[in-house]
């Protein structure tokens, strides 16, 4: 019961939130227009970046998609900017949270029917809620009530997918300052504990079922064991600030890993995503001696954050969900750039620096986010190094190919 109230409050009507476009407000707006292969598109009359690609490879059908895009594209109602569709104010028909959760609970009333009798495609069906009230969160700025409503439910129909499928899914809990930090360990179906592990760190703005993929398709069946840990401002790990020290909460966690008896503390590899590659890389300068090597999907560690042709080219939702996380929501663009260029791992003085152990890290073409330099200055910088290029077309095939090649790698250094 208390899960399906929280849905029914959800989905009432309400006007009094403010919406999402307006949370961040940079005293510059970039304004500018990019394609990434990772992040998706940013168009003209759209403030979030359209992402097919990803949402279609997590398993979202491209058809919905579109009906709900529709459904916010063709609304009456009144929006904070008129040229940009994602912006209808009040929690009714047309808003961004209000379209994509109202799917998301297409697909937690179909599990829920399911449940008794069909547990897996049950399962399936809450993966595909969870996904759904992700994108309604999305990009998940700090202050969204709506947007945090939103992010509970993935949470929870995440779970309650776990309780289904043939993988187990444990919160483990790690004392960090006094306080709190759960991380969720994904346990294969095969395999004995305790388990070789991947050590995610995720992006700014994804939370763990939107990796589920890269663990059922590629991790498991390998017999490896992911723990997603949120990077701080985010999730779990919101009530944590992000700083310069971006490692801080993901090494508290690794030196506890020997408490935890589902994970083999001495066969552990850390994997970022994007800005999390900044945590993974920097894990691998500070703790060398716990690591068996360092992954990179996209790495945000140098470029994006010193680079003002990059930065100007980076679209505004972008710039705002940094500005989010880093607590700089009332701020000048010149600001924010100089706060920026003190999470540079180079200007920190470890890239560029021998590291000990072995890094792999793909590049994506044509990435203004994270070029092919990027990649090559984490590898060039490790002991035994390898960068991993994704083709631009075929986006799907070229993907799938790279995670293959990652995940081998990853394999190779946890044998």
């Amino acid at each position: 019961m208390p899960k399906a109230n929280l849905s029914e409050v959800l989905f009432k009507p309400s006007f009094k939130h403010p919406e999402t476009s307006t949370l961040v407000k940079r005293v510059t707006q970039a304004s500018a227009k990019a394609h990434s292969s990772l992040d998706g598109e940013s168009q003209s009359n759209w403030y979030r970046m359209i992402n097919l690609p990803m949402w279609a490879w997590r398993g979202i059908d491209p058809i919905e998609v579109e009906t709900v895009l529709s459904r916010i594209a063709v609304s009456g109602n009144r929006r904070t900017n008129e040229a940009l569709l994602d912006t209808v104010v009040g929690y009714r028909g047309g808003n961004w949270i209000y379209e994509w959760a109202k799917e998301g609970m297409q697909w937690q009333k179909e599990a829920q029917n399911l449940a008794c009798n069909e547990p897996e495609k049950a399962g399936n069906c809450w993966i595909k809620a969870s996904n759904f009230y992700s994108i309604a969160s999305y990009p998940h700025l700090r202050g969204d009530m709506l947007a945090e409503q939103a992010a509970l439910l993935a949470d929870r129909a995440y779970r309650e997918a776990a309780e289904c499928l043939p993988f187990e899914l444990k919160p483990i809990d790690f004392n960090v300052d006094g306080n709190v930090l759960t991380g969720f360990l994904h346990i294969p179906p095969t395999g004995d504990a305790p388990y070789p592990t991947v050590l995610l760190c995720g992006g700014l703005d994804n939370f763990q079922s939107d990796y589920y993929p890269l663990f059922r398709d590629y991790l498991a069946p390998k017999g490896i064991a992911m723990l997603y840990v949120d990077l701080p401002s985010i999730g779990s790990a919101s009530r944590w600030t992000l700083t310069e020290d971006t490692s801080q909460l993901h090494q508290q966690v690794l030196i506890q890993l020997d408490k935890v008896p589902w994970i083999d503390h001495q066969r552990v590899v850390a994997l970022g995503v994007r800005f999390g590659a900044n945590v993974a890389v920097r894990l691998g300068y500070l703790e060398t001696r716990r690591l068996r090597g360092v992954a990179c999907i996209g790495p945000i560690v140098h470029d994006l954050l010193t680079n003002k042709e990059n930065q100007h080219r980076t679209p505004d939702v972008y710039l705002d969900i940094i500005a989010s996380r880093l607590k700089l929501d009332s701020t000048a663009d010149s600001l924010l750039y100089v706060e920026l260029s003190r999470y540079s791992l180079k200007i920190q003085g470890l890239l560029g620096r021998r590291c000990a152990i072995p890094m792999c890290s793909m590049a994506f073409e044509n990435d203004i986010f994270s070029p092919l330099s990027e990649s090559k200055l984490i590898t060039s910088s490790a002991s035994e190094g390898k960068t991993i290029k994704v083709a631009a077309t075929p986006l799907k095939s070229s993907f799938n190919l790279g995670l293959e090649q990652l995940t081998e790698w990853i394999h190779q250094k946890l044998c």
